[in-house]
């Protein structure tokens, strides 16, 4: 009876401490290592391949590189506190300025049909990679919105030995996210900026064409941060826009009369955002430099720590949806001095969705150069010369 009544009796209170210590530390170093693998700290800056992976690469493996550094000429690395930013300058001192911004997933070498040609023209061209693609470091611990962009562009018109800035100082192309981030910037620096190209641009794609499950995902939050990392990185591994041509030929296919983005078309932002690198439509007959570009893509994944987070955070914060406001700024720029190029085939861009959105915020057809050209939203590499024969037409070149 009396062992009975002992181990009725309460434990003493210096053990009852000890435990309630004991299990308090342990769920707390459980929580904060969890955090840790699953949320990491970032960093402010994630250095890109030529710091990283150039180093240890023999001379043969980066003659096989498929965007090697000096894809063009005029190469040269700017050093800011946001990170080094991979530049390429080429073409006549004398000749039309034209800067280039490229997309989402790629580096500034899909626009080589395009930057190429002009410079042979007589235009000075200037190229470069934007933060955590191609060759351009990473900033780690900023979003990439508009504000971000901007400056990267100030930053690489600043360095250049060339006047690049002031009234009329160049024309601007931007290409699919390159074109949302050129409208933007033209809508902030009017007077800069003398003509303005759109080239299958961003800004304003529907929200609703991308799934809600997707958009919640990628903004919520409740997804950790290495486990979207690693989807993302899986995703982008797979044959770019394999599964997005089979949905497209599919709903065609059954004879439905729903556009695929609001069907089957409208689950994964991945699969709409690499579309820059792949032409869905025509996905028999890829030609070799498409074959080439998405090579670059797998090489950036095994070699730029900063390319999928740099992607992730372009996929929530960078100016691809709701930019009216903007846009309507550029409504005010002089008649003739904005042009809008559109892939027939373009099923991320539609050409009926910005000809309802977006034509009237320019200011309509009398106000903006409006052309829909051959191919898909790729086509300034796989059609460049029908892009560059629209440009010829909207500057007026022969």
């Amino acid at each position: 009876m009396e062992a009975f009544s002992k181990c009725l009796q309460a434990p003493s209170e210096p053990r009852t401490t000890a435990i309630i210590a004991t299990t308090v530390a342990t769920t707390v170093a459980l929580i904060s290592l969890t955090r840790f693998a699953l949320w990491p700290k970032k960093r402010a800056i994630i250095p890109g391949p030529l710091t990283t992976a150039f180093p240890r690469l023999s001379k043969a493996e980066v003659e096989k590189i498929p965007y090697s550094p000096d894809f063009f000429p005029g190469a040269r690395d700017v050093v800011t506190p946001y990170g080094n930013i991979r530049v390429y300058e080429f073409g006549p001192e004398d000749g039309r300025k034209v800067l280039f911004v490229h997309g989402i997933s790629t580096s500034c070498m899909t626009l080589k049909d395009i930057a190429i040609p002009l410079a042979e023209k007589g235009c000075r061209v200037m190229l470069y990679d934007l933060f955590g693609r191609g060759f351009s470091d990473a900033p780690g611990d900023v979003p990439y919105d508009t504000r971000l962009f901007i400056t990267q562009i100030l930053l690489v018109l600043a360095s250049s030995p060339l006047s690049w800035t002031g009234d009329n100082g160049f024309h601007l192309i931007g290409y699919s996210l390159g074109g949302g981030i050129a409208a933007n910037f033209t809508a902030t620096f009017p007077r800069m900026v003398e003509t303005l190209i759109l080239l299958a641009p961003a800004g304003l794609i529907r929200s609703e064409n991308f799934g809600r499950l997707t958009r919640l995902v990628f903004t919520s939050g409740i997804v950790p941060e290495r486990v979207l990392q690693w989807l993302t990185k899986r995703r982008l591994r797979e044959p770019i826009a394999s599964s997005v041509s089979k949905k497209v030929r599919k709903s065609f296919s059954n004879g439905s009369s729903i556009p695929p983005f609001e069907s089957e078309y409208k689950e994964d932002y991945v699969e709409v955002a690499v579309q820059e690198a792949r032409d869905p439509v025509d996905e028999p007959s890829q030609t070799a430099f498409e074959l080439q570009v998405i090579r670059q893509v797998h090489w950036a994944l095994d070699n730029h720590e900063g390319f999928v987070p740099a992607f992730m955070s372009t996929i929530r914060h960078a100016p691809l949806m709701d930019q009216h406001e903007y846009w309507r700024q550029l409504a005010k720029r002089k008649p003739g001095t904005t042009a809008v190029l559109l892939g027939k085939d373009d099923n991320l861009v539609q050409r009926d969705d910005y000809t309802e959105d977006a034509l009237p915020l320019l200011g309509g057809k009398d106000n903006v150069f409006w052309r829909v050209v051959p191919g898909s939203h790729n086509f300034p590499f796989t059609h460049g010369p029908d892009a560059l024969e629209r440009i010829y037409e909207f500057w007026g070149m022969k």
